[in-house]
């Protein structure tokens, strides 16, 4: 059985923010410019502002919970989703899963586009039912007891979508650590998941480097190239979470400057922030990390792959779309896709990054649909 999910943060814990914004330590200013070392200081103090002063949570809050929201206990987790009806029967049902540093919230313009198409100019009859769910210890839903978990977070998606909402067949997508839940789901249930939606792939098991094409040499140099440059917070994340969570538990302006760089970052923002993330985008997101207290809950997923606690991908066999988006952290050549997945569909997108959903719902709907139209 489901429940109704609200958010409410009292009073109290909202003044608690703002006297923690407003009462910020500093630190000494840098012989740098702009984003050079990190976060741009002078954007943060402009965003630790407005945060503190000028932003309004019980507006985002009311419109969160005006969401199609509902919770579910699933082997001891308390699951978080939402669920977009298609506007016309007999619908496929599409399981959205987000990414680091995300939330659900990401997920609900391409979920209300998907679920109706009538509202952006498009026919009816190419509708989908979307569920989004949060992943465990992102906001929305709580960390999972036990370490590793005694269900991984896959098994969570097909009992949620297969035994608790009764779809017999549906569909997959995700980008980032969506893209690895995704995937393991395909590969665990290919009698029910219909076909799988990536932004980002999963390596091989093994390979003969001698078999490399120069494009997928060139793939895997640009890699190791980002992840010697902006890799460090995976790296972190993934050997000493609990160390970085105190820091950030305790700090919004650092929960804020952890997530904001990642945002200008990871995008097609052209080095701006505000070219893709409005200011009430951006603390909203933060909001819901800090209010849940969830930014180093959020790290586990990456400590469990980092200790081997994970499920190992060997081979996804199920109908497979990869977008790739120019400005993502990576952009696997259909090659490279095709030695772990059945790479039935590849499109190279003309523009937007790692939050493609927000960057650019109207390009990752239109895949979506056209992908999974041909499974239904």
């Amino acid at each position: 059985m489901t429940s109704c999910a609200r958010f409410h943060v009292p009073e109290h814990d909202l003044q608690d923010l703002r006297e923690r914004l407003r009462h910020t330590r500093w630190p000494p200013a840098w012989p740098s410019v702009g984003w050079q070392a990190g976060t741009d200081p002078g954007e943060l103090r402009r965003l630790v502002e407005r945060w503190a002063n000028g932003y309004e949570w019980r507006a985002h809050e009311e419109a969160i919970n005006a969401l199609p929201a509902h919770r579910i206990e699933i082997d001891g987790a308390s699951i978080y989703f939402l669920r977009f009806d298609a506007e016309r029967g007999g619908a496929l049902p599409i399981v959205l899963t987000h990414g680091w540093p995300s939330s659900f919230l990401e997920m609900v313009e391409l979920a209300r586009r998907l679920s109706t198409p009538s509202a952006y100019g498009g026919a009816p009859e190419n509708a989908f039912t979307a569920i989004v769910p949060a992943l465990p210890g992102f906001p929305g839903t709580p960390q999972t007891p036990t370490l590793p978990p005694r269900v991984f977070t896959h098994e969570l998606w097909h009992r949620l979508m297969a035994d608790h909402l009764g779809f017999d067949r549906y569909g997959a997508h995700g980008g980032d650590l969506g893209a690895g839940v995704t995937s393991l789901l395909g590969q665990a249930h290919p009698e029910a998941v219909v076909g799988v939606h990536l932004l980002a792939v999963a390596d091989p098991p093994g390979y003969d480097a001698a078999t490399l094409t120069s494009e997928e040499q060139q793939y895997l140099d640009s890699v190791r190239e980002w992840m010697a440059e902006a890799g460090g917070y995976e790296h972190e994340q993934m050997t000493r979470p609990t160390t970085l969570g105190v820091s950030l538990s305790d700090s919004p302006a650092g929960v804020l400057a952890w997530m904001a760089e990642k945002y200008r970052a990871w995008s097609d923002s052209d080095g701006v922030l505000a070219n893709r993330f409005s200011d009430d985008f951006v603390l909203t997101q933060a909001s819901l990390y800090w209010h849940t207290n969830s930014i180093s809950t959020s790290f586990r997923p990456y400590y469990e792959y980092g200790r081997g606690m994970r499920p190992t991908l060997e081979r996804v066999t199920v109908p497979t779309a990869v977008a790739v988006f120019p400005h993502d952290l990576s952009q696997p050549p259909r090659g490279w896709a095709e030695r772990t997945y059945n790479v039935a569909h590849y499109t190279r997108m003309p523009r937007g990054g790692h939050f493609a959903a927000h960057e650019e719902p109207a390009l990752l709907c239109a895949d979506l649909a056209h992908f999974f139209r041909q499974l239904q």
